[in-house]
């Protein structure tokens, strides 16, 4: 699924479990609905009742993958979801979705997985040579067949033993017969919450907006490097990884979190209303008007709006019934890509001197055709202001970002950059006005896009030519 108006950095995926609750796979359905953001190519959901295992995975959006009649056979009182938007492991195969069930000799496992590993083709070929038959390219599986491999006693002592053996970022729900477990990895590199619904239903879910849906009540975050078990027995939590620094990944808060939610005690629509003041205080400008590039651009805007006294204004207007694909006529139409789904008010902008925020400059050419489009509906000057600092490195811990080279930022400096998006002025915030807007210490998360300082080593990885050739396996 192609859209050619998308330039946005994109999360792998979400998900989403619920236990000990009537109304399971109901739950989490919802609960994928409200995880859309993170994924649109497929989605999935596993319950469990008696030792059966019940699937329903399809391609697409949540509601076109599940009906009355798929939920109605995902029996159970425990369920575990997930949503899509592909890293490793290519989206048009069937076999890519995401939960992943197998029968192993001590009975059913399913496992839904947020983040990639860096050392996943690696640790494939070693499986493989040992003789593991992979059924999909996704580096979930790896996780999967060193857990069915492991030799420990207990579902958790085996997943844990098959984490010990895998690097880079993961959000993990695994379910058996009995249980829910709960994974973040050691750096806590993705997000991961848990919640309380009904009497004694416990959730999980990537971010807190699919708590409200379902009027779970939050409890807390699940800990970097923290497992946290839910059985019959109660719930447990077990920190069984070696302590790493906390790496937080801080583009959820400008971009890919759903703004109702909160990360780590930050609302993130607060973040980004921070952020876009601090960014009006970095980077001052005389103008007539605010405009925000739908939607991720809102917050921000309203933010510099408030913080440097020029109003704010939805200028352009973004059509929400556009799909991710469309079908593009032969007729030349001038930027017909994003027209289709942006269009530029003219009555907002005739004449006026134009502030346009947007989250991200990725390749450029969106921003291109935007500040075009602007003029075109009458602005006199076209000014961009960024709410991140420039991206000049690809992330591998899970989101889906272009090579190192397909960067605007990585080759162009910010008057480079300007002059090819066609702007009067071109500014980004800071790295340290960033993190001085969160009201947080930069030591504690991940900027990797923005700094090249990872987290993570990579195996027999250096230099930026590796890297790359990193990069393209990963996303090929």
């Amino acid at each position: 699924m192609f859209d050619p108006t998308d330039e946005h950095f994109h999360d792998e995926c979400g998900v989403f479990g619920v236990y000990n609750h009537a109304e399971a796979a109901n739950l989490t359905y919802l609960g994928l609905y409200a995880l859309q953001h993170r994924g649109q190519e497929s989605g999935g959901i596993v319950s469990v009742q008696d030792r059966i295992f019940h699937t329903t995975r399809g391609q697409g959006l949540v509601a076109d993958v599940f009906k009355q009649r798929e939920l109605d056979a995902l029996e159970g009182d425990k369920a575990i979801g997930h949503v899509r938007y592909s890293t490793t492991g290519g989206s048009a195969n069937s076999r890519n979705l995401q939960p992943l069930v197998v029968d192993t000799a001590d009975g059913g496992l399913a496992i839904a997985h947020n983040g990639n590993l860096v050392n996943g083709t690696e640790m494939r070929r070693m499986l493989e040579r040992r003789g593991s038959i992979f059924q999909s390219t996704m580096d979930t599986e790896v996780i999967v067949h060193l857990t069915a491999l492991s030799r420990e006693n207990t579902f958790s002592d085996r997943l844990v033993e098959a984490l010990k053996q895998v690097q880079g970022a993961y959000a993990l729900v695994a379910m058996d017969e009995n249980q829910i477990i709960v994974v973040r990895d050691p750096h806590g590199l993705r997000p991961l919450v848990l919640g309380k619904v009904g009497e004694k239903g416990i959730v999980v879910s990537s971010e807190t907006c699919a708590l409200n849906l379902i009027e779970a009540q939050f409890w807390r975050d699940v800990e970097p490097g923290e497992m946290v078990v839910i059985s019959p027995d109660g719930i447990r939590s077990y920190f069984p990884f070696q302590k790493q620094k906390r790496s937080f990944c801080v583009f959820e808060y400008i971009y890919f979190a759903r703004p109702d939610s909160n990360l780590d005690g930050i609302n993130v629509y607060n973040a980004r209303k921070a952020i876009g003041a601090k960014l009006a205080e970095e980077s001052p400008v005389e103008a007539d008007v605010i405009i925000p590039v739908p939607d991720s651009g809102v917050p921000s805007a309203l933010g510099f709006s408030q913080a440097s006294g020029i109003p704010f204004e939805l200028g352009i207007i973004r059509n929400h019934y556009v799909g991710r694909t469309f079908i593009e006529p032969q007729q030349q139409i001038r930027h017909f890509g994003v027209k289709i789904k942006l269009n530029a008010n003219p009555h907002i902008f005739k004449g006026k001197r134009v502030v346009l925020v947007d989250d991200s400059v990725v390749r450029g050419t969106t921003s291109r055709k935007i500040v075009k489009m602007v003029r075109a509906a009458g602005a006199r000057e076209v000014h961009v202001r960024i709410s991140s600092p420039p991206t000049t490195n690809p992330c591998f811990y899970g989101i889906d970002t272009p090579t190192r080279q397909e960067l605007l930022a990585s080759s162009h400096t910010v008057s480079e950059m300007c002059s090819y998006i066609t702007a009067d002025s071109l500014c980004y915030i800071s790295l340290e006005g960033l993190y001085s807007a969160l009201n947080a210490k930069r030591v504690d998360y991940c900027d990797a896009c923005f700094s090249g300082e990872y987290p993570i080593p990579f195996p027999n990885q250096v230099g930026d030519q590796q890297l790359t050739l990193l990069k393209e396996s990963f996303y090929k």
